[in-house]
């Protein structure tokens, strides 16, 4: 709708846009770094963050840029989660039937990632979205899970992510266990003043844009409103472009985002 008006090519802040195009800020550039050293070295990483902080973001960025001749990214996310599910959803990506008890499922799985490791050399990385949502049951599937060969060898990569309740709840003293076996930890903080402002010109230009849409003024409101959350920054300058269309602004100031603010966000 508003894309013409602006002369824009594609639409700016969206979810699928492709994974190269991302803005990727200094801390989610070294997140990746970690993620494939953790892939590298069959690790157990938990990244954490608030929402919109770019998890998922990193997230694909990383899933992209693996070798898919080294290594097979396994994906589940699942809000309640259980360790029979966990069995089943991982076998299932694999082309394997799960057993149907958990101890059978989980020998099942061992059995594949060597098979997988031995015939086609490749590197299993397991990655649990919205992992803040598993409770203490699955949560302690993943210590038994990580118990190889006489503990002396990690079967995978497990990767959790999830808002930062995660980190939270680890750090009780009932998951002492469990934390001591993380070998990476990263928390996403929402962006900065100055982060914001190239979130949203990298997500202009990548939309083919040829001129400034929104004052600097503008920006600050945004990054007042948003407070550095890249899903709220989608929101906003979304919600400000299609009011923007329609009172035939091309340019948006600070006056009209807090228009919008008030009228549509509050």
């Amino acid at each position: 709708m508003y894309e013409s008006f602006y002369g824009l090519s594609r639409t700016p802040f969206v979810r699928d846009i492709p994974t190269d195009e991302l803005y990727m800020p200094t801390l989610l550039d070294e997140l990746l770094g970690r993620l494939v050293y953790a892939a590298e070295r069959q690790l157990f990483a938990v990244i954490t963050g608030d929402c919109g902080t770019g998890k998922t973001t990193a997230l694909r960025r990383f899933a992209a840029e693996l070798d898919a001749s080294k290594f097979k990214l396994l994906y589940l996310s699942d809000s309640k989660l259980t360790p029979r599910n966990f069995y089943k959803g991982i076998l299932e990506q694999l082309g394997c039937e799960s057993k149907f008890y958990r101890g059978d499922a989980k020998r099942q799985l061992h059995h594949q990632i060597e098979m997988m490791r031995g015939m086609h050399r490749l590197q299993p990385i397991v990655v649990v979205d919205e992992a803040h949502l598993l409770d203490r049951e699955m949560l302690e599937e993943v210590r038994f899970l990580l118990n190889f060969k006489m503990d002396a060898q990690s079967p995978m990569a497990l990767i959790l992510v999830g808002q930062s309740e995660l980190w939270d709840k680890l750090r009780l003293q009932s998951y002492t266990a469990i934390r001591q076996r993380i070998d990476l930890q990263c928390k996403l903080p929402h962006y900065e003043h100055a982060e914001t402002i190239a979130y949203i010109k990298r997500h202009l230009t990548y939309a083919g844009a040829t001129s400034d849409i929104f004052t600097d003024g503008a920006i600050e409101e945004m990054y007042r409103f948003s407070g550095g959350s890249a899903r709220m920054l989608n929101k906003i300058c979304t919600h400000s472009l299609l009011y923007g269309v329609q009172s035939r602004k091309n340019l948006i100031d600070d006056h009209m985002v807090k228009l919008v603010i008030q009228g549509e966000l509050s």
